[in-house]
């Protein structure tokens, strides 16, 4: 027989039980400071830094053609957040990409990482531990250093 505990009511509203209390804890990590997850305000600066650093060079060797600018960044993304964790942006606003292991992303991550950044639709799909679909495909995540 069916009780009302087993139908609820939407009087109880909705079960949160499984919903944490902060970014990243069911990951593991620390509410705040090093290791915490790198909030949106932190990695929508360390984009434009990339993007404008980008932007520059392109202006500077090659007219500041649009094509130029995302091939740039896409290279700086693959190069840099492949091998040592971060891009120039990241470094600035103390953020740094890892595994979920915690080991280094690798340049496969960092490939992948980039490709799907410059499609910007993965990037702004996030889920509660405000992880990108462009972290999620690589199983890595963006914390502070």
């Amino acid at each position: 027989m069916v009780e009302r505990k087993d139908i609820g009511s939407w009087l109880s509203g909705p079960d949160t039980s499984n919903i944490s209390k902060f970014p990243g804890e069911r990951l593991g990590l620390p509410e705040s400071g090093r290791g915490s997850m790198a909030r949106a305000g932190r990695r929508i600066i360390a984009l434009c830094i990339d993007w404008g650093l980008s932007y520059l060079i392109a202006a500077a060797f090659f007219d500041g053609h649009p094509n130029a600018i995302l091939t740039i960044f896409a290279a700086e993304q693959i190069l840099l957040v492949g091998t040592l964790g971060y891009s120039i942006g990241h470094r600035i606003m103390g953020i740094q990409v890892m595994r979920l292991d915690g080991g280094p992303p690798g340049l496969l991550a960092g490939m992948v990482r980039a490709l799907l950044l410059c499609l910007v639709i993965p990037v702004i799909i996030v889920d509660a531990d405000h992880r990108g679909l462009h972290d999620k495909a690589m199983k890595t995540i963006l914390v502070r250093r």
